[in-house]
């Protein structure tokens, strides 16, 4: 089962970074636009971190929450988006961002068991905050469909990595792999106190 699920999220993002790759070089302003979409939460530690996070804790509470909470804040996300598009002020981004993973780094490493509403609550929020930074900074040049779509993929991928990671240690049943789950969320975490103070 667990093998399986593997050989789709492997294939999953081979297919979607296949497309970013190609339209790089093509100049298209379309391609363009769905590039930079795509590349920008790869571009960045904190958005990486964050998202994985968001795979690993799907993981950790297993069920309807390995698809519910990614899926949640991809939906949030896409908002946030509008909001920064819009040119719409909302206070505080960076350090949403950076709280984001401190957070769902903490949550993790503690392998805190929140109830699906409340776990797709806390992405939520900080969706917000991961959206507008993508919808804020996109080129005046890009196409504002395209550009979402590949940001979109990217973060699918980068929630479908850190599933497909918390999957194959079997962090619910495999002591040892629980425990590199959690080391990752502790790692994760401290990374993102480093990103609020500034250091990283």
């Amino acid at each position: 089962m667990n093998t399986r699920f593997l050989v789709k999220t492997a294939a999953l993002t081979a297919f979607a970074l296949a497309p970013g790759l190609a339209s790089a070089h093509t100049g298209l302003g379309h391609a363009e636009g769905f590039a930079h979409g795509f590349t920008h939460p790869l571009g960045g530690l904190d958005h990486v971190l964050a998202m994985v996070m968001v795979g690993l804790f799907a993981s950790q509470l297993g069920g309807r929450a390995r698809w519910l909470v990614p899926a949640s804040f991809v939906l949030v996300m896409v908002l946030g988006g509008m909001l920064g598009l819009a040119g719409i002020a909302i206070p505080f981004v960076e350090l949403g961002i950076g709280l984001s993973i401190v957070v769902l780094g903490g949550v993790v490493a503690l392998n805190l068991q929140a109830g699906v509403a409340a776990a797709m609550a806390l992405v939520g929020f900080f969706a917000v905050f991961h959206g507008y930074a993508h919808g804020a900074e996109m080129p005046e040049s890009a196409s504002g469909l395209v550009y979402g779509l590949g940001f979109v993929l990217a973060t699918a991928a980068l929630h479908a990595a850190g599933l497909g990671c918390g999957l194959l240690l079997d962090g619910k049943e495999s002591a040892k792999g629980a425990l590199f789950v959690r080391s990752l969320g502790a790692v994760a975490a401290i990374a993102g106190v480093g990103v609020v103070s500034g250091l990283v």
